[in-house]
């Protein structure tokens, strides 16, 4: 059976990116995009958003600590991953997106965390020699993991 796992999504952050480290000293940053669809209902266009988190590794995830903020508008290319545990006696899952490509959106005047411009420009993993961001590939065990 065939199958293909790809995403790639244009939105705005909900919130400022926090970078941790993993106890290996990897950085790994989780930031939620909210991104816009356009309907029309009773004959007007709305907007509905959709809000979906982003797990970013390396220097991925420090690039976007120091270039984005709540409200940067970015794009995001990577894959899904649907991560399970158990809480409280509970089964609990979450879907989301592994980021393995970042590119910053702003524009000349845009306000980042440096109070100037975020600049265009792309954080590839693959060029930056880091591991296809699978858990397994990167020594990074789940229960690591800072969130």
């Amino acid at each position: 059976m065939a199958s293909f796992n790809r995403v790639i999504l244009i939105g705005n952050l909900t919130r400022d990116v926090q970078l941790e480290k993993t106890p290996q000293g990897t950085p790994v940053a989780e930031v939620g995009l909210a991104v816009n669809d356009r309907v029309k209902k009773n004959g007007e266009w709305v907007d509905e958003p959709t809000f979906v988190d982003v797990i970013l590794w390396g220097r991925t995830a420090e690039i976007a600590a120091e270039y984005l903020s709540k409200g940067s508008p970015v794009m995001f290319e990577g894959r899904l991953k649907l991560d399970m545990w158990e809480k409280d006696g509970q089964k609990r899952s979450k879907m989301r997106v592994v980021a393995e490509r970042l590119q910053l959106l702003g524009t000349r005047g845009a306000n980042n965390a440096n109070g100037g411009q975020a600049p265009h420009m792309s954080a590839n993993l693959a060029a930056n020699a880091v591991a296809a961001n699978t858990l397994p590939d990167n020594g990074v065990a789940e229960e690591d993991i800072p969130f």
